[in-house]
């Protein structure tokens, strides 16, 4: 069983192609964190085994424990990312026809 459901994430306004393209979009900003909430931890470590923190220990749990698509999932369901569609283009043979009007004049 999936929790959220698809007709809890996409709350009737969504399709589930643009559901799946702003979950793979959120789960790269999540990978991204990441790296760099890891890359900074090393860059943290002094080198003194006795005296650094582990680097997990240095990472949002969240992240460092779960699945960057759970992760997404979740945050799409709590509102901390939301879906905004882009508003339709016009056709591209519709500005192909303005330019060659305006070449005429």
């Amino acid at each position: 069983m999936l929790y959220p459901t698809i007709e809890e994430l996409t709350k009737g306004q969504y399709n589930r192609y643009e559901l799946a393209l702003a979950t793979a979009k959120c789960a790269r900003l999540v990978t991204n964190e990441y790296v760099r909430q890891h890359d900074a931890a090393e860059k943290a470590q002094t080198g003194n085994k006795e005296t650094d923190r582990p680097i997990n220990t240095m990472i949002d749990r969240e992240l460092r424990d779960e699945k960057a698509v759970k992760v997404a999932v979740n945050h799409l369901y709590e509102g901390r990312y939301v879906i905004e569609i882009a508003p339709e283009e016009e056709p591209v043979q519709a500005e192909a026809a303005e330019t060659a009007e305006a070449d005429g004049e």
